[in-house]
């Protein structure tokens, strides 16, 4: 069985995955991500991958994150669990400037998105989990790569910053497989690719 690349995306109710002022500012998120329905959308996700592919910026954020929630006091069981995977899984981290990469189970690769992507469909393993690596995921729906398209939508207007979809995508069908509204508005949708 061929492996799914399965993207993950939070977005505000306009389309954007980012302030326009601060990208790398994501208080926006906060108090949505952790809600029952955004821990359980995101437990669903990595429960059946294998691989974490991530863009250097984002591979710092999580990997310099996740590993000191785990035994941290009130931790929510689910964000234990996640941390541990990411920390399990083989991770690939698109990157032209690493040389090495400083966490275990990590090759760095310099390579484009959809091509390292393609290669790892070709391999064993669970599905190949894409964590909110906005240019990996532009790339790999380009190159119509994508088969599962997780996103959870949070319901705030940034009023401006970078927009997940642009225009050009390869046109294509997609079918809901799930789909759950949770607290303050928040909703978790997965699509899968019709081919």
């Amino acid at each position: 069985m061929t492996r799914r690349i399965v993207t993950n995306m939070s977005l505000s109710l306009d389309g954007r995955y980012a302030a326009p002022d601060n990208p790398i500012d994501m208080r926006w998120v906060m108090p949505y991500a952790i809600t029952d329905v955004a821990r359980d959308h995101l437990t669903k996700l990595w429960e059946p991958a294998t691989t974490a592919l991530l863009g250097r910026v984002n591979a710092e954020g999580f990997l310099g994150f996740w590993p000191t929630v785990i035994g941290m006091e009130g931790a929510d069981p689910r964000d234990e669990g996640f941390a541990k995977w990411l920390i399990d899984a083989d991770k690939v981290v698109l990157s032209s400037t690493l040389r090495e990469a400083p966490w275990e189970r990590t090759t760095v690769v310099d390579k484009p998105a959809a091509e390292v992507a393609a290669d790892l469909k070709t391999t064993d393993g669970g599905d190949i989990l894409v964590l909110s690596s906005a240019s990996v995921i532009k790339a790999l729906l380009a190159a119509d790569l994508v088969d599962r398209l997780a996103l959870t939508i949070f319901p705030v207007f940034l009023g401006g910053g970078p927009r997940l979809f642009d225009d050009g995508l390869p046109a294509g069908q997609w079918s809901l497989t799930s789909q759950a509204a949770g607290e303050h508005g928040t909703l978790a949708l997965v699509y899968d690719r019709a081919r």
